[in-house]
């Protein structure tokens, strides 16, 4: 093995964990948790890395309506 298959291989890698790198967060993430986690890596696989930014962003999406339920209505 000569040093640009090596150097190939360590290339190809370190784009793989690049790419899997969402999925990782995402399934190691204590913001989500079961049905809500699974729409989340169908999202990143169907959607690509817009759903993982989108993740980021608005992950405890069940958590945000619960706040807003939860404030008293002024009437």
């Amino acid at each position: 093995m000569d040093a640009y298959d090596l150097s190939t291989i360590v290339i190809v890698g370190l784009l793989l964990f690049v790419w899997l790198l969402p999925f990782i967060i995402i399934l190691s993430s204590n913001r989500t948790r079961g049905r809500e986690k699974l729409a989340w890596i169908l999202g990143v696989i169907f959607i690509s890395w817009f759903a993982w930014i989108f993740y980021l962003l608005l992950a405890p999406v069940s958590r945000q309506n619960a706040r807003v339920d939860q404030q008293p209505s002024e009437a």
